[in-house]
C-alpha cells in the first residue's frame, strides 16, 4: 500500500495536483488572486503576508495553508527520487531532530517512519483536511469551526519539517536541480506567513534558525 501511495503522489509523469481548488467567484478565490498578485510584483515577503484590511482572518489563514500544501508538495515531488527508504531510513532534520509519526486513526502513538511513508502519510492527512468541509468550510457563510487555527498549526507545523529535511538532507539535490532560488522563495514566504500570525511554535523553527538570521529572520 505504501509503494502504491508513494506511486501515486510523486508518480513523475504526473505533477501531483490536489484535488483542492479554491472555486472562482468565491471570496477565498479573489484573496488567492489577490494574494498570488501581490506575491508576483515582488513585494517584500513581510508585506505580502499581511492581512489585507477589512479581510477574514481565518479566509486569509485557509488560502495560504492549502497554497503552501500545494508547493511543498510539489517540491518534496521533485525531490522524492532522492529522498528513498535506504537514504533517509528516519524521518529527521540532522541528528538533531526527529519526527515522529502520529495519526487518530493507524498511528495512535509517536512512530518512527522512514521519510518517505512519514512525507506520504503527511500529504494524505492534509488532503483529507482541506477536502473535509466540517474542517475547511468552503461555502459563502459556513462558519469556521472553533479549532480551525489549532489545525492549521498541526498542518505548518508539519509541513515546516518537510522544509527541515529537504534542506538539511537534500539541499545538495536542490542545487544540482537549479531548484534553489525556487526553493528559498517558497520557505522565506512560509517562514514570514507563520511568523505573522504566530502559528508555529518557536521550537519548531530551531532547526533552521541560522538561516532565517542569514536573511534577517
Amino acid at each position: 500500500a505504501m509503494a502504491l501511495c508513494l506511486k501515486q503522489v510523486f508518480n513523475k509523469d504526473k505533477t501531483f495536483r490536489p484535488r483542492k481548488k479554491f472555486e472562482p467567484g468565491t471570496q477565498r478565490f479573489e484573496l488567492y488572486k489577490k494574494a498570488q498578485a501581490s506575491l508576483k510584483s515582488g513585494l517584500d515577503l513581510k508585506a505580502v503576508v499581511q492581512l489585507p484590511p477589512g479581510e477574514s482572518i481565518n479566509d486569509w489563514i485557509a488560502v495560504h495553508v492549502v497554497d503552501f500544501f500545494n508547493r511543498i508538495n510539489l517540491i518534496y515531488g521533485t525531490m522524492s527520487e532522492y529522498c528513498t527508504e535506504r537514504s533517509c531510513p528516519i524521518m529527521s532534520g540532522g541528528l538533531k531532530y526527529e519526527y515522529r509519526w502520529q495519526d487518530d486513526s493507524k498511528y495512535k502513538k509517536p512512530t518512527k517512519l522512514s521519510a518517505p511513508q512519514y512525507m506520504c502519510m503527511l500529504m494524505d492527512w492534509i488532503e483529507m483536511l482541506i477536502n473535509n468541509e466540517d474542517v475547511f468550510p468552503t461555502r459563502i457563510g459556513v462558519p469556521f469551526p472553533k479549532q480551525f487555527q489549532q489545525v492549521c498549526t498541526k498542518i505548518l507545523t508539519r509541513l515546516f519539517r518537510v522544509f527541515v529535511h529537504v534542506y538539511i538532507h537534500h539541499f545538495d539535490s536542490i542545487i544540482n536541480m537549479g531548484a534553489e532560488a525556487h526553493v528559498n522563495t517558497c520557505y522565506k514566504h512560509f517562514y514570514y506567513f507563520i511568523r505573522e500570525f504566530s502559528l508555529i511554535d518557536h521550537r519548531e523553527l530551531e532547526p533552521l534558525v541560522r538561516m532565517a538570521l542569514a536573511w534577517g529572520g
